[in-house]
């Protein structure tokens, strides 16, 4: 029925607290609703066609009868709320344990080890925000060039280096150190390096981020459909969150523009497989920096490009829309990823048109439909939602 998935990852594009929300301190999270109310709300009319003011109540996207899009929304079912942890979901793979995280710091001993290993020092060495670590420690890291780590609520390792003073191969290499190092008790989701430029007073972070992975843990529906020679596209951090595994073709991009340039560019390319793709302005510019407003002319800017990629759908396509976690601008208490259910949104040809997909209970159902669609004899804890959208709404 379908030879060819697109699958879009908006970032950070969560729809909604999850039960145990309150655990992680994210009680009140709903970033796209939150965000709308803020604003007054949203100009987002093709998703609202599609079916996303279907899913929760967002001001300025109403609910509508006969939407084209069948929709839904995900809850996950891993530990955390992690864009390593949500992707691998989404390829089929909950983790048993959650990534561990640092709230104050990583140990002393374990610090000590890695600036020995990769031949530097550090400052730092605390939870914080990006752009607040390289406003208060970038001039102390330009006069005596250690690097800067630091940490978040998140499993993560990072390492800030002005360009000028640790050029990005080293940096990379930096990271290569501490990701081998970073295993077993100690195996962080991600050591991401956080290359910036500029002077004190006016840091600015560059396009050259990259993330460092751990394997996943199990085989993900990328590498069943690869072993297969089924393409696998990645465009944008999927490569990076995946450590590389089970993907084809990579193609690296510096913001959303890009990302949807090359989704475009990759459809005209690559006539089955999927094509999987991450948008990750909405969390790296915007949600982590609590910028609501940027965050919505985001989404409907997303919303304005969709026609673009939905034009050059054929009848053997399949679109989906989801996230991987939320990150709500509007909760000023902080600055972190936040734990919340994801849309779902499905579009393609053949009755997929208004099907209710309800509340799904892991993100792996994306997972076990891709392996329906494609064939594969492996089964995922996700439950397929391929006949739904193929038979919801005909007539009974």
């Amino acid at each position: 029925m379908f030879k060819r998935v697109i699958l879009i990852i908006l970032d950070a594009c969560g729809v909604g607290e999850l039960p145990d929300a309150a655990q992680y301190g994210d009680r009140g999270a709903a970033t796209i609703p939150n965000i709308a109310k803020k604003m007054g709300g949203l100009k987002m009319p093709n998703c609202t066609v599609l079916g996303l003011g279907n899913i929760v109540e967002i001001t300025g996207i109403a609910p509508i009868a006969g939407p084209l899009g069948s929709f839904g929304k995900m809850a996950e079912q891993s530990p955390g709320k992690d864009s390593t942890s949500g992707h691998w979901e989404i390829g089929g793979v909950i983790l048993d344990n959650p990534f561990p995280v640092y709230p104050d710091g990583f140990p002393k001993a374990l610090v000590r080890e890695f600036e020995k290993r990769a031949g530097v020092g550090t400052i730092g060495n605390i939870p914080a925000s990006g752009t607040e670590i390289i406003a208060r420690l970038g001039e102390e890291h330009l006069r005596t060039g250690k690097i800067i780590l630091y940490t978040s609520a998140d499993s993560v390792f990072q390492l800030a280096a002005h360009e000028e003073i640790i050029p990005l191969d080293r940096l990379y290499e930096i990271c290569r150190i501490a990701r081998e190092m970073l295993a077993g008790e100690h195996g962080v989701g991600r050591v991401i390096a956080r290359p910036f430029v500029g002077k004190p007073g006016n840091f600015e972070r560059t396009a050259n981020r990259r993330d460092f992975s751990l394997l996943p843990p199990r085989k993900t529906v990328l590498d069943l459909l690869t072993e297969k020679n089924i393409p696998v596209v990645s465009i944008g951090k999927i490569y990076d969150l995946f450590a590389g595994r089970g993907i084809s073709k990579a193609v690296k991009t510096k913001d959303n523009a890009e990302v949807i340039a090359n989704v475009i560019d990759q459809m005209d390319k690559t006539d089955n497989g999927l094509i999987f793709a991450n948008l990750v302005d909405f969390d790296m510019l915007w949600g982590h920096r609590n910028d609501y407003e940027s965050f919505a002319r985001g989404l409907e800017e997303f919303d304005r490009e969709l026609p673009r990629i939905m034009d050059r759908m054929g009848k053997g396509d399949l679109l989906m829309i989801t996230a991987d976690h939320g990150c709500d601008p509007t909760l000023k208490h902080s600055t972190d990823h936040t734990r919340e259910y994801v849309p779902l949104l499905v579009k393609g040809e053949n009755g997929t048109e208004g099907v209710n997909l309800g509340t799904r209970e892991t993100f792996a159902d994306i997972a076990s439909t891709l392996a329906e669609i494609f064939r594969i004899d492996y089964t995922f804890p996700g439950t397929s939602f391929l006949k739904e959208i193929l038979e919801g709404n005909k007539p009974q």
